[in-house]
C-alpha cells in the first residue's frame, strides 16, 4: 500500500508537469506551521530561477491545477511561492479504511530481503550484567525486531566474553578452593561430572576476588596466566571447567535479560571463533598482508583519505598470544562460512568506533569478506546520571541491571498502591505484572527515545511518569483506548462491519493523519538504525489521540454510525501504538 505523503507527491508530480514544469521539485512534506496548514510543497522557489517567473506566479499555476484534486480540500499560493495543503476528509478517511484492511495496516515487507546479523549485548561470562550492558541490549533488540518487520531476516548474537585471562583466574582461584576436583589431575581419562561445582552466586563473587589477588599478588597471577594459555591450548580438565563456568552464567543472562524482553537467536562466545584463528591467521601472511612490526604481526589499515591516524590492526602479539581484534576478526570468519550474511550490525559503546575501523577494514582488506557484505557500526552514547556522570550507585560502585529494574519496578509498585488514578479492582499478582510492564517501558522507552549516539541522563522520576514523552505515558494511552473499546463491547454494540467517516472536528482529523503516517515509519527508522524515531511517531500519534479524547465523547455519542466509526479509529491506533511498541521490546498490560 503505498504511503499517503507519495500519493499526495504522485498528483503533485502531475500538476508541475502539466503546467510545464520539472516535476523533480514536486516533493510534500509535513507543514512547519500546522496552524496554517496540514501539508506544503516549496517546489515552486526553486525553479523560479530557471524558468525566470515569480515563484508565487508559479505557485499559483499550480495550484490552479489541483483545484479538482483528489486529494488536497485547499491548495493556496502563499508568497513567497509556498503552497499550502489540507488534505481532504473523505480521502483521509478511505485512506485509513484500506489500512484497517490491509496486513501490517498497510505495511508492506521490502523486496529486497536481506540476512542480516546483529552484534549486541556482549557480556562477559561469570559477571553480573550491569547498568553498562543495559543501551547495548535494548537498542539490539529494537534494531532486530524492526528488520523483523520491514521483512529481513535477522540473526542476533550475543557475543559472549569468555575468553582470555578471566577464565585462567576464576581456574586458578577455583583449584585454590577446591585443591580436590577432578579437573586439575592431568592424568585423568574418565567422564568429567555434570553438575558444576558452584553456583551462580559463587562464580560471581569468585571472578572479582581472584582479580583483586592477581593485582597484589604476582606469582597468583603468573599461575593465572598459565591456566589461560593449557585453556586456550586444549587442557581438557580446563575445558570442562569452562563449559561449567559458560553453562551456569548463560543460564543466569537468559534469566536477566528475559526481565529486559531481549533474546538472542545464537549465543556464541569469542571461545567459539578461536578454531577459526590459525587458517585465518596464515591466509593474512600468505596473502602478504601480515607482517611482522615490533614483534607484533600487523595489517596496515590506514587509507589516503584519512585525516586522522589509523594504527595498524594488530592480529598476534610478540608472545604469539590473539587479541581481541583476533577474536573479532576469526569470528567475522565464521559467521560468514556459517550463516553468509549480507550485513552485519555492530552495537557497541561510539568509543569503540576507531576499534572497529581498524577490524572492518582489516576484515575487507584481507578478504575475510567481500565487497558486497556490509559492515556497520552503530556506536551509542553513555548512559548519566543527573550529575552528568556515568550512572553509578548511591555508594558509588557500578549499578547491577537487576538492581536498576527492581528500583523501578518498586517504584511503579507504589504509584499503582497509591495513584487514585489506578484502576484499583487489581488482585496483586495483577498489580505485580502491570508493575514489571510499566517498569519496562519506562526503561526501554527511556533509552530508545534518544538518538543512539547521544549520551543521555537516565533519570528515574521522569522516565517513570505517566504524562510526557515517556514509555508509561505510552501504555497508559494504550490502555486507556483498551477501556473505550471494552466498555463498547459490554454496551453489547459492534463496530466491526463499520468504516472510519471522514472527520467532523479538527481533533479527529489530526489524529486520522497521524494514524495515516503510519505506512513506512518502522522500515525508514530501521533503514537508518534509529530507534529514536520510532519513538518519536508513538508521542506524536498518543498525543494526537488524547486530545481527540478530551475533546469528544465517544461513548456518550448518540450517532451510532459516527460513534462505531471513532470506535473503528480507536482500534487503529491501538494496533498501530502496539505494533509500535513490540518493535521497541515493550507492551501495554490490559488495566494500570
Amino acid at each position: 500500500m503505498k504511503k499517503l505523503i507519495d500519493q499526495m507527491n504522485e498528483e503533485m508530480c502531475q500538476a508541475f508537469l502539466g503546467c510545464g514544469y520539472r516535476d523533480s521539485y514536486a516533493r510534500v512534506g509535513l507543514s512547519n506551521r500546522p496552524d496554517l496548514c496540514e501539508f506544503q510543497c516549496n517546489g515552486a522557489m526553486a525553479l523560479a530561477k530557471e524558468y525566470k517567473k515569480a515563484p508565487i506566479a508559479i505557485a499559483q499555476e499550480i495550484a490552479g491545477k489541483l483545484a479538482d484534486s483528489e486529494i488536497f480540500a485547499t491548495v493556496e499560493a502563499v508568497k513567497p511561492g509556498f503552497l499550502n495543503l489540507t488534505v481532504k476528509e473523505p480521502y483521509l478517511a478511505q485512506y485509513l479504511c484500506q489500512m484497517m484492511e490491509s496486513p501490517d495496516y498497510g505495511n508492506e515487507k521490502t523486496g529486497a530481503p536481506r540476512r542480516i546479523m546483529i552484534d549486541y549485548g556482549g557480556p562477559n561470562v561469570a559477571k553480573p550484567l550491569h547498568v553498562g550492558h543495559l543501551r547495548s541490549a535494548v537498542i539490539g533488540e529494537s534494531i532486530k525486531r524492526m528488520g523483523r518487520y520491514a521483512g529481513h531476516e535477522m540473526i542476533g548474537d550475543v557475543h559472549l566474553g569468555d575468553w582470555g585471562l578471566q577464565m585462567g583466574l576464576i581456574i586458578t582461584e577455583l583449584r585454590e578452593r577446591m585443591p580436590d576436583l577432578v579437573y586439575y589431575d592431568e592424568d585423568y581419562e574418565g567422564e568429567y561430572p555434570q553438575e558444576a561445582p558452584f553456583t551462580i552466586s559463587q562464580l560471581e563473587e569468585i571472578y572479582p576476588t581472584a582479580s583483586g589477588k592477581s593485582k597484589e599478588d604476582a606469582a597468583y597471577k603468573e599461575r593465572a596466566m598459565q591456566a589461560t594459555y593449557e585453556l586456550q591450548n586444549g587442557r581438557r580438565g580446563y575445558r570442562a571447567l569452562l563449559n561449567h563456568i559458560l553453562n551456569v552464567s548463560v543460564t543466569d543472562l537468559k534469566k536477566n535479560y528475559e526481565e529486559l524482553n531481549v533474546s538472542f537467536d545464537l549465543w556464541k562466545g569469542e571461545s567459539d571463533a578461536q578454531p577459526y584463528i590459525p587458517a585465518m591467521v596464515q591466509k593474512m601472511k600468505d596473502d602478504g598482508h601480515a607482517y611482522i612490526s615490533q614483534g607484533a604481526l600487523v595489517v596496515d589499515v590506514k587509507e589516503e583519505t584519512d585525516t586522522k591516524e589509523v594504527p595498524p590492526c594488530m592480529i598476534l602479539k610478540s608472545d604469539g598470544a590473539s587479541l581481541y581484534n583476533t577474536t573479532d576478526l576469526a569470528t567475522i570468519v565464521q559467521r560468514m562460512e556459517g550463516y553468509h550474511p549480507a550485513e552485519i550490525i555492530y552495537v557497541v559503546d561510539k568509543r569503540q568506533e576507531l576499534y572497529f575501523t581498524q577490524v572492518f577494514r582489516c576484515a575487507r582488506k584481507t578478504g575475510l569478506v567481500g565487497q558486497d557484505t556490509q559492515l556497520k557500526f552503530l556506536g551509542f552514547g553513555t548512559m548519566n546520571g543527573k550529575d552528568g556522570k556515568p550512572f553509578k550507585t548511591r555508594e558509588g560502585g557500578v549499578m547491577r541491571l537487576s538492581a536498576l529494574l527492581h528500583d523501578i519496578y518498586e517504584k511503579m509498585y507504589q504509584k499503582i498502591a497509591e495513584n487514585d488514578a489506578m484502576d484499583h479492582a487489581m488482585d496483586k499478582e495483577e498489580a505485580e505484572k502491570t508493575a514489571k510492564a510499566i517498569a519496562l517501558s519506562a526503561v526501554k522507552y527511556g533509552d530508545l527515545s534518544n538518538q543512539a549516539s547521544k549520551d543521555y541522563i537516565f533519570d528515574i522520576d521522569r522516565f517513570t511518569s505517566f504524562e510526557g514523552n515517556t514509555g508509561p505515558y505510552m501504555l497508559y494511552t494504550v490502555v486507556r483506548i483498551k477501556s473505550i473499546l471494552r466498555k463498547y463491547a459490554q454496551s453489547g454494540k459492534d463496530a466491526s462491519k463499520s468504516k472510519i467517516l471522514p472527520a467532523s472536528t479538527s481533533s479527529e482529523k489530526a489524529l486520522m493523519i497521524e494514524a495515516a503516517k503510519f505506512n513506512g515509519v518502522i522500515a525508514e527508522a530501521f533503514d537508518e538504525l534509529a530507534p529514536h524515531k520510532v519513538c518519536a511517531y508513538l508521542y506524536d500519534l498518543a498525543n494526537a489521540f488524547n486530545h481527540f479524547y478530551h475533546e469528544t465523547k465517544i461513548l456518550a455519542q448518540e450517532d451510532a454510525q459516527r460513534q462505531a466509526s471513532a470506535i473503528r479509529l480507536l482500534e487503529l491506533c491501538k494496533g498501530i501504538m502496539e505494533t509500535c511498541m513490540d518493535v521497541l521490546g515493550f507492551s501495554a498490560p490490559e488495566r494500570m
